[in-house]
């Protein structure tokens, strides 16, 4: 199993803070959890995390985004959930969404972003419709 934790303070230079991201890697599945907001501040360490993994770890199918832990979302975050999506699929690499809050899944819901992600744990089972299949 694989350990990868990134965050980075703003230390006052305006940025807008960045998300603690970690990722686990358990066989052919990363499991990368975020926690704060999914803003433009969560861009560098997803893109980071993600691109660490898909370099060492040439067997992977599937990425699971932890998102339980996510407080607030804007159009900048589903931009990065987009480019996270992006940068796996040209290696077959599925993108899902676990236990999304209602502050990421309303969002794509209302731009029609959640039909490019299978949603997956107790949002889905709690009537949410399943993403693609």
């Amino acid at each position: 199993m694989d350990e990868t934790d990134v965050q980075q303070p703003d230390h006052g230079r305006g940025r807008p803070e960045e998300p603690e991201v970690s990722s686990v890697v358990e066989g052919t599945v990363a499991v990368v959890t975020v926690t704060g907001e999914l803003t433009e501040g969560a861009r560098r360490p997803l893109v980071r995390v993600l691109t660490d993994v898909l370099l060492q770890r040439h067997d992977l199918a599937k990425v699971e985004l932890r998102l339980a832990a996510v407080s607030f979302m804007n159009s900048a975050g589903m931009a990065v959930l987009v480019q996270v999506q992006r940068m796996a699929a040209p290696r077959g690499v599925e993108v899902a969404l676990v236990d999304p809050p209602a502050v990421v899944l309303r969002p794509l819901q209302l731009n029609g972003l959640w039909h490019r992600f299978p949603i997956l744990g107790e949002v889905a089972d709690a009537g949410v419709p399943d993403g693609p299949a």
